[in-house]
């Protein structure tokens, strides 16, 4: 497994990027993936109730598909190992001192965020300055 696992390591490393555009979750019949992949979901995960996607807001719209309030993705540009312990926790207690939902999604590279898109902004600057230096 490759990717950094010392926390302080992480963190001092973090780099929170907010990527452009909004996103929405929706859920659609598993049989019907297929279709639905044609939307560029850039997440997705399977539920015994459904496929759980993470799209575009625009692309959600189009295809007239039920969505969640609009979120904004925010990436962790350091490359974090999945086995490493307490990054989730750090940044889900930062995001909930300022009042944030915070819905994490772990990738092989990075972590990404998605977090209410009107609270995008104040979530980046929670996130910096968890590398911020101690003084």
């Amino acid at each position: 497994m490759s990717g950094l696992t010392n926390l302080s390591d992480l963190l001092a490393t973090l780099e929170p990027v907010l990527l452009e555009g909004e996103f929405v979750y929706a859920t659609v019949p598993l049989e019907k993936l297929q279709k639905y992949l044609d939307l560029k979901p850039i997440g997705l995960f399977f539920e015994k109730e459904g496929l759980t996607l993470i799209l575009p807001k625009e692309a959600a719209e189009k295809a007239e598909l039920a969505s969640s309030v609009p979120f904004r993705c925010i990436t962790m540009m350091v490359h974090s190992s999945l086995e490493a312990v307490g990054m989730t926790a750090v940044m889900a207690a930062a995001l909930t001192k300022e009042g944030i939902s915070a819905n994490v999604v772990a990738a092989y590279y990075h972590d990404h965020i998605f977090v209410p898109a009107t609270d995008a902004e104040r979530a980046v600057s929670a996130l910096r300055a968890l590398s911020a230096p101690a003084g």
